[in-house]
Order: C-alpha cells, then sequence, then structure tokens
C-alpha cells in the first residue's frame, strides 16, 4: 500500500522507501531450507531420512538442492512429505560457481558462462541464488567482479553454514552490501548446505517467510519478493514501517545494528528493540540483530530510490 505523507516543494527530489515485508501483513512465519544434500548426490543420507529430519527438527519448508540433480515435484510425491511443503530444485555445480535453482521445472545445462545459466533458470518458472561467494582458502567460489557482472539473480547466500567447517568464510555481508551499495536488489538467504548429520550440518542457518498459507507458492513468492529474514538463531518478531520509520523487535537479541550504503553503521543499539527514521540520503537500510554467541538475524535491505515530484511516498 502507498500512502500520502508530506508535501515537498515542486523542485524537491522525492524518496520513496521499498519495504520488503509490506506484502503478506497477516501472514505466518515459516522456517526452510533451500540447500540440502542426500545421497542423490554427495549427501550422507537418503532423501526420505533428509526429509523426516529436518520435519523432526520443527521445519515448515524444504528444498532438495543435490548437485546436477533435478528433485522434482514427481519425486517428491512418491516420499512421505512429513509435514513439510517440499520445492523442486537443486544445485547447479558443475563448469562454474554454485547456483540454487528455486522452484525449478526442469534441469538447467550447467553452462561455463553463469549468466546463461541464471538466464536459462529465469526463462522458467524458478529463481536463481549464488552460493557461498566466500567459500575456498583465498575467499574466491565467486569473485565480487561475477556478482555484481551477473544480472537476474534473486541474491545470495550471505551464511552458508557447511562453509564454517571447510577453508574460506560462511558468510558473504561483504558481497551483499557492495552489491546493496551498487543500486542492485539482492536479497540475503541463509542455509545448512546439509551434507551429513554427524558432522553437524543441520540447523546452522535457515530462512524465516512470511507467507499468506503454507503452500509451496506462497512460500516462493514470499522468497522472491524479499519477504523473509535469514537467521543462524535470532528471532525477528515484528517489522515495521511507518513513514519514514523502521522499527524492528527481535525479543533475544543483544545488539541491533542499523546500516546505510556500503554497510556504514547509523545506529547501534544493546537493546531488542530499535527505532530509526531513514536518512534522507540513504540508498539502502538494513538490519543485523545479534544475539548470544554466533546468533544473528539480518533483515533485507529497504531499498531507496528519489524521483522529482510533489509527494514524498513510502511503500509500507
Amino acid at each position: 500500500m502507498i500512502r500520502k505523507a508530506d508535501v515537498l516543494p515542486r523542485s524537491a527530489t522525492c524518496m520513496q522507501i521499498h519495504n520488503p515485508y509490506a506484502s503478506s501483513p497477516q501472514g505466518q512465519w515459516l522456517k526452510g531450507n533451500l540447500h540440502t544434500h542426500s545421497t542423490r548426490s554427495d549427501g550422507n543420507h537418503d532423501i526420505q531420512d533428509v526429509i523426516r529430519m529436518y520435519a523432526d527438527a520443527g521445519y515448515d519448508f524444504l528444498m532438495m538442492s543435490d548437485h546436477d540433480v533435478f528433485t522434482t515435484t514427481d519425486d517428491y510425491a512418491s516420499l512421505d512429505n512429513c509435514g513439510l511443503a517440499l520445492i523442486p530444485g537443486n544445485e547447479i555445480t558443475a563448469a562454474g560457481p554454485h547456483i540454487l535453482h528455486v522452484d525449478a521445472d526442469r534441469l538447467v545445462e550447467p553452462h561455463a558462462d553463469r549468466q546463461a545459466v541464471i538466464d536459462d533458470i529465469n526463462a522458467g518458472q524458478g529463481f536463481a541464488i549464488l552460493n557461498h561467494p566466500n567459500w575456498f582458502a583465498e575467499f574466491n567460489h565467486c569473485p565480487h567482479s561475477n556478482l555484481k557482472a551477473w544480472q537476474g539473480h534473486a541474491g545470495l547466500e550471505i551464511y552458508n553454514g557447511v562453509i564454517g567447517r571447510l577453508e574460506g568464510s560462511p558468510y558473504a555481508t561483504d558481497h551483499w552490501d557492495r552489491l546493496l551499495g551498487h543500486g542492485r536488489c539482492a536479497w540475503g538467504y541463509a542455509h545448512d548446505d546439509f551434507h551429513n548429520l554427524e558432522a553437524g550440518d543441520m540447523g546452522l542457518g535457515w530462512n524465516m517467510v512470511k507467507a499468506d498459507d503454507r503452500s509451496v507458492e506462497a512460500i516462493v513468492q514470499s522468497l522472491r519478493e524479499g519477504n523473509f529474514y535469514p537467521s543462524t538463531g535470532v528471532t525477528i518478531a515484528s517489522i515495521q514501517m511507518k513513514d519514514q520509520r523502521i522499527r524492528i523487535e527481535a525479543p533475544h537479541a543483544q545488539r541491533i545494528v542499523a546500516l546505510r550504503d556500503t554497510a556504514k553503521r547509523i545506529a547501534v543499539v544493546d537493546d531488542p528493540v530499535i527505532d530509526i527514521e531513514v536518512p534522507e540520503d540513504a540508498r539502502y537500510i538494513r538490519f543485523e540483530c545479534w544475539g548470544s554467541g554466533e546468533q544473528f538475524a539480518w533483515t533485507q535491505p529497504f531499498r531507496i530510490t528519489r524521483d522529482e515530484g510533489h509527494t514524498n511516498h513510502v511503500d509500507g
């Protein structure tokens, strides 16, 4: 919904804040993982066992993303879904940096030209997520030049749990902020990259999606539109925007940080609630909620655009 705020002089630039959480205001929060492997590729567990383990852990949705193996709706139909919404997909791995194909409708050829892969994904019903860019000793599984050059992907993994036991970093908020600073719309995702329960691969990172219902269609729509937040343990209870103010409530957070433009901190509170006014000259605002240990939650960016005109608008 667009709400009219203050009337500005004719020559003024109008700021418009794009709120990714404006849709599904009465929706329910659902927990899920999109990066999951089984014995169909290099995982240690049968696909049915993986589904059962995630259901037992309290998840609401799951996508099997075996390497260059397309898990279809027909594959799921032959299994017990254990109450989970199961999303078709795969991880495109061969010949280049890894890409998740979410809500896939077919197996996409793993072109060495990853822009061609993304284009093929977008020609169907699914969307692309760029995986663990800071994997490897040189933190260069997917260099930033590629992330910046490739167009049409939904975003990237800002946290990939399995990289925590490999070389590199599981975190990629550095790449995220650089993309956002260049004006790109890129959502941040958190995933287990599950391979082996005994290695501790489950429950490391997940996405909390606000959806109208528990269907695959509703969940995928919210994942496309940014109506979710990635987490490694912190729960966000409320994300509210009114006029030019944003308020975040995360009951168990010990600190909340507001960042703008290439990760510049504009507010830090050691409190479970933050309420700030969006600076007139910001390009985006996002929030990090810090809990105990290595527990975090990240909001999606509130992108800010400006138009010449009479009225300042806010998406809310």
